[in-house]
Formats: structure tokens, sequence, C-alpha cells
């Protein structure tokens, strides 16, 4: 498939290198908008630049969002935000084909560029598509396929796009909460991991980093010249293909069976409890364990280990991409203040105190540090996942559990840790 490819390629640099190519008239630009899909890096939908050449008898997609997911190492250089990308050109019939399998719905909206405008951006498109140029570094919020193909209708036009400014002022967060609501474990997800940088009011040019929210500027757009003369962006909107949730369906379906290897979200995601429910169901547990232990004067330091490994393991992952991962707003994210790493290197202490029943000032800290963040998280700059607030409330309640266990009249710890335990006491 990628061999063929790169034959259409070729084939179509040499076409456009032969001289008297630009003669007018021959070539249709169409920005197409494919709707979301039920894979993981569908869910927001899919842009491609359509470029049909009636005079060579070429209809090409240019493809900004071409990668491969098996390739070695794909998910940790995504995660670093190292992930790169390529263009390609495919042959219409088959990306149509391809979007008509999903079930979703392709629209095109055919640009109203002049014969020399649409000759300059196919020259752009196959000098993006050469060996040396094709791949560029991927970014999910800056730099993808839609993006891109904005940026290339633009340079190819003979003035200014100038867009009309939207009457609502969303963030990146409300955004892709349109296209994650229905599977609320990738929005958990997207949530944890996304910062306060991410709950900005965007600007116009921003928000157009999705398909379906570019292809709503591209149908207001005009074009103004030099002369201050304008026209519209688009002259024509088809809907080519017709969204189909049945097939949408029967995928999924298909997928859950393991007939199909594409990353499905339903199979895995539709038989888990929501995040909501897990994590109250976990609050639950720690608040039904630290009654246990005040009923029976006792602390079950295995069940610390449990909760501090867990809270360390996300914390560390946490903190890892807060500080590793170039991907935008994930350096501003509040959530590290109550998931972090240091609760993981500090279970041996926890343990060792435990076991011979001292005061632990790991306890004292944690507690103090888990009601300061309780406390301002309304006034954060950041929508915090919905995950946040009840595991928040269950790991305090294992500081809260030996804080009340030290200050018990019963208790049998010792105050002070220095002091020896067998003090001789007065007759």
């Amino acid at each position: 498939m990628r061999r063929t490819l790169y034959l259409v390629l070729i084939a179509l640099s040499v076409c456009l290198g032969l001289k008297g190519q630009t003669e007018g008239g021959g070539i249709v630009a169409s920005l197409l908008t494919c709707s979301p899909g039920t894979e993981v890096y569908s869910l927001s939908g899919h842009t491609g630049l359509r470029m049909k050449d009636t005079r060579k008898n070429l209809d090409l997609v240019f493809n900004y969002g071409v990668f491969d997911f098996r390739r070695p190492h794909f998910v940790w250089y995504f995660m670093l935000g190292e992930c790169d990308y390529e263009v390609c050109p495919i042959p219409s019939d088959i990306f149509m084909q391809e979007y008509e399998r999903r079930g979703s719905s392709v629209t095109e909206q055919r640009l109203n560029l002049t014969p020399g405008e649409a000759e300059r951006l196919m020259s752009q498109l196959v000098l993006n598509c050469q060996p040396e140029n094709r791949v560029y570094r991927y970014n999910f919020l800056t730099n993808n396929c839609t993006t891109k193909a904005r940026d290339q209708i633009e340079q190819a036009v003979d003035g200014t796009v100038v867009y009309e400014e939207a009457g609502e002022h969303p963030t990146y967060r409300t955004l892709l909460h349109r296209y994650t609501e229905a599977n609320p474990w990738v929005e958990a997800g997207c949530d944890l991991l996304l910062g306060a940088a991410c709950d900005t009011v965007l600007s116009d040019r921003a928000a157009q980093f999705l398909p379906e929210q570019l292809m709503a500027y591209f149908g207001q757009a005009q074009i103004f010249d030099s002369l201050n003369n304008r026209r519209p962006l688009v002259a024509e909107t088809v809907t080519l293909i017709r969204e189909n949730k049945s097939r949408q369906s029967a995928l999924v379906a298909e997928a859950s069976k393991g007939t199909d290897q594409i990353p499905f979200v339903g199979p895995w995601a539709s038989s888990l409890p929501t995040p909501l429910v897990l994590s109250v169901a976990v609050l639950g547990v720690c608040l039904l364990v630290l009654l246990l232990e005040y009923l029976c004067r006792r602390m079950f330091w295995g069940f610390d280990i449990v909760v501090m490994t867990l809270q360390g393991l996300v914390g560390g992952f946490l903190c890892f991409m807060f500080l590793c991962s170039e991907h935008p707003t994930l350096d501003s994210n509040w959530q590290i203040v109550a998931f972090n790493p240091l609760p993981l290197l500090c279970i041996p202490w926890v343990v060792r105190c435990a076991v011979r029943r001292k005061v632990c000032l790991y306890h004292y800290v944690a507690f103090l540090w888990l009601v300061l963040f309780l406390v301002f998280m309304p006034w954060l700059p950041q929508t915090f996942s919905v995950l946040t607030l009840p595991l928040a409330l269950a790991l305090l309640t294992r500081p809260m559990s030996y804080l009340l266990y030290y200050n018990r009249k019963d208790s049998k710890v010792l105050k002070d840790p220095k002091e020896p335990s067998n003090k001789k006491s007065k007759k």
C-alpha cells in the first residue's frame, strides 16, 4: 500500500513539473471533514485536502494524519510529545471507502480559489510530500492534520483569509469534552493529564484545531485581496458520505470479539463502571477501613502499602508527564499536588513506624498537604478530573486515621519516637 502511494506521488510530481502545467481551470481544491469515529485516535474526526485535477485525471486526498501505531515504542514517543506524523497522498476513492467502512460522514467544502491559487496549493502539497519534507512533529492541540491543512490553504491564497468571530469563547477542555463525553474513561484520563493552560479562553484561530471547528470557521470565512476586495473562502458544501451509526456499532462489536486489531474505545470502556462511580467506591472502602481501625483500636498498615503504592505510581506518571512531555498544557497540572510519587518513597518509613507503634511525621505532613489542596481546589484555575475530589478525600482518610489513633487516650503509641519503650514506672 505504501509503495503504491509513493509511486502515485512520484507520478504526480513529474506531471506538475512539466512545462505549461500552470494553465488554469483544471484543479478543484476542497477541504474534507470526516466525522468522529470509534477509535481513540479518531474521536475528534479528521481533516484532509482533496485536490482534483481534471486535466491529468488525478483525484488525491493529501492526508496529514498518517502514522503507524505498531511502530516500535510508538506509545512512548507519543507520551513524550515526540511522535512524528507524515503527509501522504491517497487516491480519493480509497480515502472515501475507508471512512465509509468506519461509518463516518465526509463533508466536502469546495474552496473558492483562483486557478493560480489552486496551482500554488497543489505545488505546496507536492513539495510537502517529498521524502525530506513529509514528516512533521505532531502536536494534538497546535500542529495536527487539521491545522496543517488550514495553514497550506492560507499560504496559497493571494490575500488574507479572515474568519468571522465566534459567539462563544471556548477552552481546549470544553471543546475536547464535546467529543469525549460519550467515553467517560477517555474524558477522565484527558482531564487527569491536561493542566490549567487547557482552561484558558482560546482565540478563534486556536479553536480551529478540531476538524468540525475548522469546517464551521471555513463556512463563514472571507478572502480579502490587496485591493480589499473579498470573496467567500468556500464556494460549495457537499456531503459525500453520510454517517452510519449502525456500521460504527458493528465495528465495535467486531473489535470486542477480538476480530479487529484497531484500538477501539468501546470494548474495554463499556465493561467498566464510570470513573466517578469507581472513585466514590474507593472513597467508601477507605472510609470503611478508617471506621474499622477506630473501632478495633489498631492500624492496618498493609492497607497503607496498597494505597501509597497506587498513589505513588499515579503520581509518578503525572510527574513524569509534567516534567518530560513536550505536549502543551501538561506542565501546568495542579493535580500533582495530590498525586505525586513521594508516598512511594515513604512506604518503608510509614510501615516501620506503624509496626513499632511510633508517631510518624509523614502523616502530619500528608494531612496538612491534602487539606490545603482540597480547601484551595475551587479557586485553582483548572477544571479537575471527576476522579480527583473523591480520590483526594480517600487519600486524606489514611493520615486522618493515624492522627485519630495517635490522640486516643487508650492508644499504646509512643508519643516520642526517641523515647525507649521500657521506661520504668513508679511503684
